[in-house]
């Protein structure tokens, strides 16, 4: 069923075509002055607007033009008794899905409005899988069968036949974008678009117009309105990745979508309303966070209706042999070779490696085994200078921080890929298995980290950077 706006100055007309949509079970509001009709637009959501052409004070073309001006997308579909090549192509050119010329049967229009429905059904679920987690073509599969891993895929189905929200837990690398993914595919909204969003990629000012969309000169450079995140996942999942990056003042407006369902699009005070269930991962401790002012305490309590946390690579050693085959199965399909696996004394190293990374870790090892071989076995001789103790790597573990191993080892990783990519920061992204935004971001961090450190020293103190 969808909700249908009519309008039409001539009451006949309007009355009929509302008895025929209703008779198809959608829900119908009426309107015989196009002014009162686009002040309902704008504070309530329709799937179709249905007009009249020829109308007072504003005809069928202006409607279009002033709606689609307005940023609303809602298709239309236009009514005349005066059809000519003309009116059609300049109602379609402003934005008109389609029109009918009057008079016109029942069964004309019924066959007209589902066609149209159909298509800004498929042009919404096109607009979000360009910038969804959900792309099935690429996607991994939780892998493993060890205690831990079938404990959390038990978790899982139970997870995600709820409707609530859930927060993921978990160190870096562990895959906690893919279990958001799984808990997703799983539940009764699998045939909806799930839609992610780094809360750590953009400025919250702009984070709050990617979470709640804006209005047409909200700010400088938004020359048109724009639907968020909420409203495009709308019936579906929205997946909030470093949830403890969000800044307090925007928690706070997160807190009230998540308890009342209703937001606000930046520079609007028009409320609008969105059914999405908001799955959330971080890999730092809220709670700590909570008890340091850094994270709200209610908002963390509405996240955490369903914890999961997802265990690391080195608490479940016994799923590496299949990671690997995975991996490097993947890895040799890409570059056009079969049967590429690795030698047994190799996967004794990789057995008792600590994997700090974690499975993104040893998922960019086996993707550089298979580029830096043209031999279909992966030699313990290749991978060795890698995964050696005494190399580089592992000698600055002295140099490491307590409380900061994780941060300071993956510095220590970026720093290396860097330099191999002579500083290339799309290729080294890639490798690293991070997007180019937050490997800016964690440079940044680290840049200023630095600064800070250089004049608390210059000035006589102490730090342990």
């Amino acid at each position: 069923m969808a909700r249908i706006c009519v309008i039409d100055d001539k009451e006949m007309m309007r009355e009929s075509v509302a008895a025929a949509l209703i008779r198809e079970d959608h829900g119908v509001e009426t309107f015989p002055d196009p002014v009162e009709a686009l002040t309902r637009i704008k504070s309530s959501a329709f799937d179709l607007i249905v007009s009249d052409l020829k109308m007072p004070r504003i005809d069928g073309l202006s409607l279009i033009r002033q709606l689609r001006e307005s940023g609303n997308d809602t298709p239309i579909i236009m009514m005349t008794a005066y059809a000519t090549v003309s009116t059609a192509v300049e109602a379609m050119r402003l934005g008109a899905y389609d029109y009918i010329q009057k008079p016109f049967e029942a069964e004309a229009l019924n066959v007209l409005v589902e066609r149209t429905l159909e298509h800004a059904r498929l042009r919404r679920e096109n607009e979000a899988l360009r910038t969804t987690v959900n792309d099935l073509s690429s996607m991994r599969v939780l892998i493993g069968s060890s205690k831990p891993m079938v404990e959390l895929r038990s978790q899982l189905e139970l997870v995600a036949a709820s409707h609530a929200t859930v927060l993921v837990c978990g160190e870096s690398g562990t895959g906690k974008e893919l279990v958001a993914s799984y808990i997703h595919r799983h539940s009764p909204r699998a045939d909806r678009p799930m839609l992610c969003l780094n809360c750590a990629a953009l400025a919250a000012s702009l984070l709050e117009s990617e979470l709640f969309g804006h209005e047409r000169g909200a700010f400088t450079g938004a020359d048109r309105a724009r639907k968020g995140r909420f409203e495009l996942a709308d019936g579906g999942t929205l997946l909030l990745d470093e949830i403890s990056e969000m800044a307090l003042p925007l928690q706070a407006k997160l807190l009230r979508v998540l308890q009342e369902g209703e937001f606000e699009r930046v520079g609007s005070s028009v409320t609008k309303k969105a059914d999405v269930r908001v799955l959330a991962t971080t890999n730092r401790n809220l709670e700590e966070s909570v008890g340091k002012n850094a994270f709200r305490a209610d908002l963390f309590y509405r996240l955490n209706v369903l914890p999961v946390v997802v265990p690391p690579l080195r608490d479940r050693l016994e799923d590496v042999p299949e990671l690997i085959a995975y991996f490097l199965e993947r890895a040799g399909k890409e570059d056009g070779r079969t049967a590429v696996r690795l030698a047994p004394e190799g996967l004794k190293m990789l057995m008792e490696h600590p994997w700090p990374g974690n499975v993104r870790e040893l998922e960019n090892l086996c993707r550089r085994a298979v580029t830096m071989t043209t031999s279909n076995v992966i030699s313990g001789s290749l991978i060795g200078p890698w995964m050696n103790p005494t190399s580089k790597f592992a000698s600055d573990l002295g140099a490491l921080r307590e409380g900061r191993m994780l941060q300071d080892m993956e510095r220590r990783l970026v720093e290396r890929t860097l330099a191999r990519f002579d500083g290339h920061r799309a290729k080294s992204a890639k490798a690293l298995g991070m997007g180019i935004r937050t490997l800016g971001m964690k440079l940044k961090q680290w840049r200023e980290e630095d600064e800070s450190a250089q004049t608390l020293m210059a000035a006589g103190v102490a730090v342990g950077l």
